[in-house]
């Protein structure tokens, strides 16, 4: 990869992702556990298990596959059984990101749509059941991936590095688990988010039009709504959520898809500057950046997230500031 200039560009930004990462979705984690975000223990519940997921998304993908597999190329993590196995995790912990922030939107629909349900959905022991099922289910569907890799090497009896069964390409069998796969993430996700989200906003502009109505009538206008103005927050911060992993999980999409109309087959050889590895690991930079962006839509639109996180920078900085005096 290094020898390409783009197979550098693609070797340098997991490095850069590592760095602000692991920082911003700790920081996320820490600041949101102490539950002074003026958020409920059941939004918070949640936003924390997508930072957990997120986190753990750059330390197995990014960190221990991409970073020690390119800089690091024969270490442990290099034999064929831990490869397989690491591959196993990520799928798995990457399923469990998508489908957190799936469930999250759910919550969010329940909790601005169905107020009959509201108070006995939305509650934090019901977000750790559905979020725990959650990563139970993607932890089980994802096991199968161990089963798919065969040593690339054997040296001194030793098997080194994953390479994709042959099986895999000609079995009905296999060829079904990979559809699963894709339809199961991140196609399915889509739809049920872009659903979700419609009949939130229809939900919430048949609200405002009632409300304008009922001001109208009673001849009060300009009066502040709390009860509207806290569903705009917390649909606004579903959105930006959201949004953004549609956003960046799209070309990922878009290439499974191309592969099966176009009937090509994944990058597979050592030629970086093809069109294929390049969409294929422009899908994988967008969808591992997906993992760091949600701390940035939280500083954007929690003012108290914002005064937390400064406070957090602060501490450290007056403690320095003290010893030197």
């Amino acid at each position: 990869m290094h020898g390409s200039p783009k197979g550098l560009v693609f070797a340098l930004y997991c490095p850069v992702l590592a760095v602000i990462g692991v920082p911003v979705n700790l920081a996320v984690i820490v600041i949101l556990s102490r539950g002074r975000c003026g958020l409920s223990r059941c939004i918070t519940c949640y936003l924390v298990s997508m930072a957990v997921t997120d986190l753990l998304v750059i330390i197995t993908a990014v960190i221990l596959n991409r970073i020690v597999g390119i800089y690091f190329p024969f270490s442990f993590l290099s034999i064929t059984p831990v490869c397989s196995l690491s591959f196993v995790l990520i799928y798995a912990i990457r399923d469990g990101s998508v489908w957190v922030t799936v469930v999250f939107t759910f919550d969010r629909f329940v909790a601005i749509c169905c107020q009959e349900l509201k108070t006995t959905y939305c509650t934090e022991k019901t977000a750790a059941v559905v979020i725990g099922t959650v990563c139970v289910l993607s932890c089980l569907k994802n096991t199968f991936w161990y089963f798919i890799y065969e040593p690339l090497y054997t040296i001194n009896n030793i098997p080194w590095y994953c390479k994709i069964k042959l099986i895999f390409y000609t079995s009905p069998a296999w060829a079904t688990f990979d559809w699963i796969q894709r339809i199961l993430t991140p196609s399915l996700p889509f739809i049920l988010i872009l659903l979700l989200n419609a009949l939130t906003v229809r939900h919430i502009l048949a609200a405002i039009r009632i409300r304008r109505r009922l001001q109208i009538r009673s001849k009060v206008e300009n009066q502040s709504d709390p009860e509207m103005e806290s569903r705009r927050k917390s649909f606004v911060l579903l959105i930006c959520i959201s949004g953004s992993l549609i956003l960046l999980w799209l070309l990922f999409l878009i290439t499974f898809l191309y592969v099966l109309i176009a009937n090509v087959s994944y990058f597979s050889g050592s030629n970086f500057d093809e069109s294929n590895f390049i969409l294929e690991e422009s899908g994988f930079m967008l969808q591992f950046w997906c993992s760091c962006i949600n701390p940035f839509i939280y500083a954007g639109n929690q003012s108290k997230f914002r005064d937390e996180l400064k406070n957090g920078v602060k501490y450290p900085l007056c403690l320095i500031a003290k010893l030197f005096k």
